[in-house]
This record gives C-alpha cells, sequence and structure tokens, in this order.
C-alpha cells in the first residue's frame, strides 16, 4: 500500500511539471514584469520594514500579488502580468495608502522609487520607528521573531530569548518544546557539537545580545534534514556585510549573571572578514532541593528516602567564531567559519538523608565541561539565469565533554565516611558533506535536488574501562524538490527524501551490535492567497528524530548515589507524521496568525524511572525509554495590534494535547491537555525612550510517569537610545516579586521490581535585575550565508545533574 501511495505521489508531480513545462505542445508565452517600491517614514525619512504591500486589479479588487518591505524598505513583486492595478502600503499605526499601477507588454516593469507614508497621528513630530518595528514576521514556511528588537531581551541569554518566541515553550531549565514537540535547534543554519550533548546548556552560552532572529520552521520541506517532531528552531546571530569596518559592543551586568558580546567584520572589495566574541558568567547562587521516594517490591517490603539540601553551581561560558568570505567574481562564492565554545558548569552540594528512618549526610561535588570545535567550508555557484544556483559544503564538529563527580556519604553504617568518585569523557566527532542545486525552470517552476552523508562517532571513557563505550551512526540522504503555480493564487511545494541510516555499537560488556534502516520522507505544502494580502496553507511532512549522546551514553551519573541517571543505547528512533492548517491575515493594522495541526509520533523517548537494588542499597535509577505511540492534537494563534503608533501589544496562545499509548502493555495515560501563553507590551514614549513589559504562562506538563507543575515568569525593561542612536543604555528585571521559582514534579512507576512514587522539589533562583549597554559603529547590514543543516538529531533538553548536585543556574 506504501508503495502505492509513494508512486501515485511521484506521478502526481510528474503530470503536474508535464502541464507546466508545456511538454505536450508549444504554449504561447506570456509577458510578465515586476513592480518596485521604497517605503520612508515620511517625518524621519528612514525606511520602513515589513511595511505590507498589496497589489490588486482596478476591474475586480481582487488581490493578485503582495509582500512586506526589507529593512532598507525596499519590496519588489515578481510576476506581474500586464494589467491596471491599485497597489495598497499599509503599516501598524501608519495610514494606508492606494497609488495607481498601469503596465503593459511594451513596458511591464513599473518602478515606483520612493513612496512615503504618514502616522495615523495628528502630531508627527515624535514619530519613531525603532518604537514600531514588528518583532514578528511571517513567510509561508516559518515564523521569524526579531530578538534584536525586543529589549527586554538584554542581560539574559538564549533560553531567556526563546521564552518569547511564539509556539516555543521552555521550562524553567530549558527545556524546549515546539507545539508539544522535540524541536532540532540550529545556529546560523548548522549544528553545533556543544547542542549534541546538551540544549538547555548550549542554550546558556549564548548571551541574548548575540542573537539577532529566531526562526521557527513548522513546515520543513524534504530538502530539511529529517528532524524533530515539533519542527526547526534556527538561532540567526548578529554579522555585519559591510564595506570598511563595522561591529558592535554589548554588556550587561546584573544581580544573577553578566553578560558581553563584541562583534566586528572588515571588508574590501571581494573580501570579508568576521569575527565575534561572547561571555555568559552566573554568580554561585544556592538552588534547594527536596526529594521524597517511596518503593514498594512485590515481595511486600518498601523502602522510603526523604532528602533535602542545595547545590551552589556556578556556570561560565564563552564562545568565539572567525569567518572568511570571499567573492571570486559575480557567480564564485568561497567563505568558511570556525567556532569554538566553552563551558562549564557545577559546584559543591549538600544533603540530608532520611532512609527508612535513619539519618544520612552528604557532601558532594559536580563539575561539567562543555568544549567544542565546529569548522565550516562553502562554496557556490550561481549562473546568468535567475535563481539558479550549485553549492558544495563540508563540516566537522569535535566535542569533548568531560564529566567528574564525588561523595563523601556519612551514615550509621559509614561513620568516618565513605568515598565515591567517577570521572566520563564524552567525545563526540561529526563529519558532514553536502551538495545541493536549484534549477528554474522558469519564473513559477523550480527544481531543488542535493544529497548528503553525515558519519557520527561517540565514545565515553570511563576510570573502569569495563565501561567503555563506542557508538557510529552513518547517514546517507538524497532528496527531491519541486515547487510551481497551480493557479495564479495556489502554490505547491512538495518532495520526498531518502535516508539510510547504519549504526554499530560496542560496549565492553556485551561486544558489537547494529542497527540499520531506510526511511522514506514525503512532504508537501499548498498554501492559497486570499484577499487582502492573507494566506491559508495545508501543510504534509514526515520527519525522524534519532537519540544523541546523552541519550545513549551508559555513563552511571551518581553525583546522588540514590537516585542514579543513565544513558539507553538501545533506542530506536521517534517517526513522526504531520498535518498542518494555517491561515495569516492583516487586519486594520493587526497580524493574526493561526494554525492547528495533528502529529503522530511512534517510539517516543522519554525519561523513566524504576527501582534497582545494587549491593543491598536500594536506589532510583532515571534513563531513557521508547514509551510508546502519541497522537497529538493542537492549535497555535497570534496576533499582534497597535492601539498606537508607538504602543505595540502582541500574544501568543499554543494547546496541545498529551496521550501515549505503550505498545507493549496496551496502558493508556488518558488524555491532557498542555497549553503555553505569552503576551508582551511595548512603548515609545518618543526622544529614544521604550518601555516593554511581557509574561509567559506554562501548564502542568505531563509525561508517561509523571507531571509538572505550573509556572509563570514576568519581566520588565526601559531603554534610553544614546550617541545619535547608535547606541543604547537600559535596565530590566525577571520575575522581581519572586526570588524562587518553584518546580514540583511527581513521578509514578510501575514494573516488574515493584512500584515507585517521587516528589521532587526545587527551588531556582531566577530573581533578576539588569544593567545593559550597547553600541553600535559603522554601517550594519546583516547578512546569512547558506550553511550546512544537521537538523536529525533528538537532543537532550534537561539538566544531567541528578539529587542536589543536578540544579543549574
Amino acid at each position: 500500500m506504501k508503495r502505492i501511495l509513494l508512486l501515485t505521489f511521484i506521478l502526481g508531480i510528474y503530470l503536474n511539471v508535464h502541464a507546466q513545462f508545456g511538454m505536450g505542445g508549444a504554449s504561447k508565452a506570456s509577458v510578465s514584469g515586476r513592480i518596485s517600491i521604497t517605503v520612508l517614514d515620511s517625518v524621519s525619512k528612514k525606511p520602513i520594514d515589513y511595511a505590507t504591500i498589496s497589489l490588486l486589479k482596478v476591474k475586480d479588487n481582487k488581490s493578485v500579488n503582495g509582500g512586506v518591505t526589507d529593512e532598507k524598505g525596499k519590496l519588489i513583486l515578481q510576476n506581474v502580468a500586464p494589467d491596471a492595478y491599485k497597489l495598497m502600503i499599509g503599516f501598524m499605526g501608519y495610514k494606508t495608502k492606494t497609488i495607481l499601477v498601469t503596465t503593459t507588454p511594451a513596458k511591464p516593469d513599473f518602478n515606483l522609487g520612493t513612496v512615503v507614508i504618514s502616522s495615523t497621528e495628528n502630531n508627527l513630530t515624535d514619530v519613531q520607528i525603532t518604537g514600531t518595528k514588528a518583532i514578528i514576521e511571517n513567510k509561508i514556511d516559518r515564523m521569524v521573531y526579531n530578538a534584536e528588537a525586543d529589549g527586554t531581551n538584554a542581560g539574559g541569554d538564549a533560553t531567556d530569548v526563546m521564552r518569547k518566541v511564539p509556539m516555543l515553550s521552555v521550562d524553567p531549565t530549558g527545556n524546549i518544546q515546539l507545539r508539544g514537540g522535540a524541536v532540532r535547534v540550529l545556529i546560523n543554519g548548522k549544528p553545533s557539537g556543544t547542542m549534541a550533548s546538551s540544549v538547555a546548556d548550549a542554550l546558556k552560552m549564548i548571551p541574548a545580545e548575540q542573537i539577532k532572529t529566531v526562526e521557527v520552521i513548522t513546515s520543513p520541506s524534504a530538502k530539511y534534514d529529517a528532524e524533530g517532531s515539533g519542527g526547526i528552531i534556527n538561532i540567526i546571530t548578529k554579522k555585519s556585510n559591510a564595506q570598511g569596518v563595522s561591529g558592535s559592543v554589548n554588556a550587561a551586568a546584573g544581580t544573577r549573571q553578566n553578560n558581553g558580546s563584541f562583534n566586528l567584520t572588515a571588508k574590501t572589495g571581494r573580501l570579508s572578514v568576521n569575527t565575534s566574541l561572547g561571555t555568559n558568567l552566573a554568580y554561585a547562587q544556592k538552588s534547594q532541593t527536596e526529594f521524597i521516594t517511596n518503593t514498594t517490591y512485590l515481595n511486600g517490603t518498601t523502602n522510603n528516602i526523604s532528602q533535602s539540601g542545595f547545590s551552589k553551581w556556578s556556570r561560565n561560558g564563552y564562545n568565539g567564531s572567525v569567518g572568511l568570505d570571499y567573492d571570486f567574481n559575480a557567480y564564485n562564492n568561497l567563505s568558511t567559519t570556525a567556532k569554538f565554545n566553552s563551558f562549564s558548569n557545577g559546584g559543591p552540594s549538600e544533603t540530608s538523608y532520611l532512609i527508612n528512618n535513619v539519618g544520612a549526610s552528604n557532601i558532594g561535588d559536580m563539575d561539567m565541561a562543555f568544549r567544542n570545535l565546529d569548522w565550516n567550508v562553502d562554496y557556490r555557484k550561481t549562473s546568468k539565469k535567475e535563481g539558479e544556483e550549485f553549492s558544495i559544503s563540508a563540516q566537522l564538529s569535535s566535542g569533548r565533554t568531560p564529566t567528574s563527580f564525588s561523595n563523601l556519604l556519612t551514615s550509621a553504617a559509614f561513620p568516618s565516611g565513605l568515598q565515591t568518585n567517577s570521572n566520563n569523557t564524552a567525545k563526540n566527532n561529526e563529519y558532514t558533506f553536502q551538495t545541493d542545486y536549484i534549477y528554474p525552470f522558469n519564473k513559477k517552476t523550480t527544481l531543488e535536488v542535493g544529497a548528503k552523508a553525515i558519519l557520527r562517532d561517540i565514545q565515553s571513557e570511563f576510570d573502569n574501562t569495563a565501561q567503555d563505550f563506542e557508538y557510529n551512526q552513518n547517514v546517507g540522504a538524497a532528496y527531491g524538490v519541486i515547487s510551481f503555480d497551480l493557479t495564479k493564487k495556489l502554490k505547491f511545494k512538495g518532495g520526498i527524501r531518502a535516508e539510510y541510516t547504519q549504526i554499530d555499537f560496542n560496549t565492553q560488556t556485551s561486544g558489537v551490535q547494529k542497527n540499520d534502516y531506510l526511511n522514506l520522507f514525503p512532504s508537501a505544502i499548498i498554501s492559497q492567497n486570499l484577499k487582502g494580502g492573507a494566506t491559508l496553507k495545508l501543510s504534509y511532512n514526515r520527519r525522524v528524530q534519532r537519540p544523541s549522546q546523552t541519550y545513549l551514553n551508559p555513563f552511571r551519573n551518581e553525583s546522588d548515589q540514590f537516585n542514579v541517571m543513565q544513558g539507553n543505547p538501545q533506542l530506536s528512533p521517534e517517526l513522526s507524521d504531520n498535518l498542518e492548517l494555517g491561515y495569516n491575515t492583516f487586519i486594520k493594522g493587526s497580524i493574526i496568525n493561526a494554525s492547528v495541526f495533528y502529529r503522530r509520533t511512534s517510539d517516543v523517548i522519554e525519561n523513566s524511572i524504576s527501582p534497582i537494588t545494587e549491593n543491598g542499597v536500594n536506589k532510583t535509577l532515571t534513563s531513557y525509554i521508547n514509551v510508546g505511540t502519541a497522537p497529538v492534537y493542537g492549535f497555535n494563534v497570534f496576533a499582534s495590534y497597535n492601539p498606537k503608533p508607538k504602543w505595540t501589544l502582541m500574544t501568543n496562545f499554543s494547546g496541545n494535547t498529551y496521550s501515549v499509548t505503550n505498545n507493549t502493555t496496551n496502558v493508556n495515560t488518558g488524555t491532557f491537555f498542555n497549553f503555553n501563553w505569552f503576551v508582551r507590551s511595548a512603548y515609545g514614549f518618543g526622544k529614544g525612550y521604550n518601555f516593554e513589559l511581557f509574561n509567559v504562562i506554562t501548564s502542568k506538563r505531563r509525561t508517561y510517569q509523571g507531571v509538572t507543575d505550573p509556572f509563570y515568569i514576568y519581566g520588565a525593561s526601559i531603554k534610553k537610545e544614546i550617541f545619535k542612536k547608535k547606541g543604547s543604555i537600559g535596565l530590566g528585571t525577571l520575575n522581581p516579586f519572586t526570588k524562587n521559582l518553584h518546580i514540583k514534579t511527581i513521578n509514578n512507576a510501575v514494573n516488574q521490581t515493584g512500584t515507585i512514587y517521587q516528589s521532587q522539589n526545587i527551588y531556582y533562583p531566577l530573581r533578576n535585575y539588569t544593567l545593559n549597554f550597547s553600541y553600535t559603529f559603522g554601517k550594519l547590514k546583516f547578512t546569512e550565508k547558506k550553511k550546512i543543516k544537521n537538523d536529525d538529531i533528538k537532543q537532550d533538553q534537561q539538566q544531567q545533574g541528578g539529587g542536589m548536585g543536578g540544579v543549574q543556574q
């Protein structure tokens, strides 16, 4: 049946291409042109980016084309047939302007030049363009959050930025989900070796001031690697591509952490050199923790452990990069970038135990570090044929993750203390080779093809060599994507991707084991342009998520010897089928984006707790398992509105069901509803002053074995532009009225050994006050180069501490 559906899919594409190319006979060539415009503010004469342009036919008032202006206020409408049109210019807080435009077969192109629009307010002298810059941009396959335009981000890290991105939910420890599904995080369109170990830790390494935008891609085509069930998050960092020397300096001093970043670009002629430095230094703060673990074994015996204590961890992160970009001529470009990340997290902890009413205490120390180098080389060739492009890329990622811990347990059985120590060094080397080709048959039809190879080698070395572990994963992929117009308003983009995965892993105790499999991943998007610039989109895609280093590494983290954590090299990949219906429109200065979706994921990977007994000591083991199949129904609504030109209100509400059925036991969790609600208000007072407020509310989060209580995060900032708008100084705060964020998680599990109940309370120090400063010099023009993207790995987004030492600042 699957083969029949696949053949039908391919045949459908072929027939449409056949019709588009006119292979059955000659067709009369149609003349089309383009309309160009630059939109400026009528008072400041500065460009207005994200202004909405709609092109309507005069005779029937139907919308036939449209778009939004770029950072220079420019837009070019392509494929415009000769006719009489009304061109409408709209932007939140500005009067809508209409211009009559007529094109003919003899003169199909029309350049409107510079057009100014005025504010809806009577007093136009106080209009500040920076106060009305759009925070959110909607595209056909993604939503873009302009982080650099959000003043509340100053002084934070990438985790703080993620909390404000529509459709994302982030818990206090850094776990990220996209509409309730797993997510793949890229930086400038490519993976980082740091992400292969822990997304939560990697995000804490990136100062918020280094982030330009965050792209949320929910409907990736077959051109992308088969990524997480939720989609892709692509973090774009700041970079300049201007002639001469330009850059920026950012610094933030706070009560919880300090940030600093520096970006510099020097460009002359065809050669460009980019470099950046960043640091994130968090003070050591006490995080209180409480655990209660009650276990009932099948023989009727019980084991009850209660523990309370604190960890005092500090966090230091540094990152740097250098890049070269050279244009041989107008059609050939070579670029290379090297990026280094270094991150350390850990510190002392103290814990008091009550084990079956017998007291004990433990003094521990935990240290985790991440050191990664990412180096890529990219060659790109274009031609005189507009849109044609060939590229070839190579990337090396090399990471080291040393972990060490020590414990001194004192009890009646060990009055002089029992000392335990352990060390582990995890190594992750990844080699990627990729080539892509884009060929536009005409202005309406484009073919994309490509191939890719990823070679991964994961090693885990212990003090005890009997536990050493090596995991090799090789992925070969090829894809084809075609896009064309079904009608003037109806567009289609579809394709298929084939991936062959070869896995072998070796443990000293079990020997070599292998697992090879082939998967096909179809994707399709149909979009319909509606009146007034509205868009309706229907999409389908199939994706995979392979477990990453942390999920697989069998290293036993015994920083809390009664709560052991360990990876599982036997995990199977997750497979997901996704169906989405989305709608986007502009209504009287408001932006509304709404979508509903269905996702079915098999072999869902989640944490699992189970009781174990070792050397007569009862413990709890936390690992990862494939819990079963999860059908998910969900929706997302985003809205932005300007009551006044200098006042922006924005909100995003996303919700989804949670239900998992175990394929072995046929046990179902029941159906629960999860949601995430974000609200933001920003106001520009004039004279360079801007004030912002935000609030994030997250509901209870369910898993196969437990639930985490809801929480909320809120903050505010005020910023003043200085040095003729080249710099700014500001104050910000996060959770000013709540010192600690209380996180409560309860798990219940039943297995062949017995039943276990575990309650965990963490009091996470989150309150922060920040003084921040930024300054830019030179003429900045941000651009992103095409890079390799490895988006197929399911990454751990959880703390890898454990027990009292497992809370990060």
